[in-house]
């Protein structure tokens, strides 16, 4: 009896894991969002990295004022729910925006709070051919020294 119940919780386990390992290979990839915010229209792309529960990777914002790319930092994947942190600097400002979001498919729909000025709801969309980003024209120069936007 006592080994029909280890069999079963260590079936029970691996499922657990199989499904949060799946759920991590879902994520992995390039994703793009654009939502209206307080300082207008941004578009972003959100390259993700999975290490097992670990979420890394990169976020590039386009708003008319300029561009932003930075790493993901503190991310965490548990099932169909992540949560990252994208660390921005703003003039000599930290500016911490902290995200959390459920996958579903191609999509996930993510919160997104920014320090203690806003808050926003959005869709990212699985990027599907390998090496695409959608093309950004914006009149300012979109070089990666450009000024940080503002969240």
């Amino acid at each position: 009896m006592k080994t029909s119940i280890k069999v079963i919780a260590l079936v029970a386990l691996a499922l657990t894991l199989a499904g949060t390992i799946r759920a991590g290979e879902s994520i992995a990839g390039k994703w793009t969002a654009q939502f209206d915010s307080q300082i207008g229209i941004q578009k972003y792309t959100y390259e993700f990295k999975v290490d097992g529960t670990n979420l890394t990777g990169r976020a590039v914002g386009i708003t008319e004022n300029g561009k932003n790319d930075v790493p993901i930092i503190q991310g965490k994947i548990n099932k169909d729910e992540i949560s990252f942190v994208e660390a921005l600097k703003f003039d000599d400002n930290d500016v911490r925006i902290e995200y959390t979001g459920k996958v579903s498919g191609d999509e996930i729909k993510l919160h997104r709070k920014v320090g203690d000025f806003a808050e926003e709801d959005l869709v990212a969309k699985r990027v599907k051919e390998a090496g695409a980003t959608p093309e950004v024209k914006t009149e300012t120069s979109t070089a990666t020294n450009s000024a940080p936007a503002k969240p």
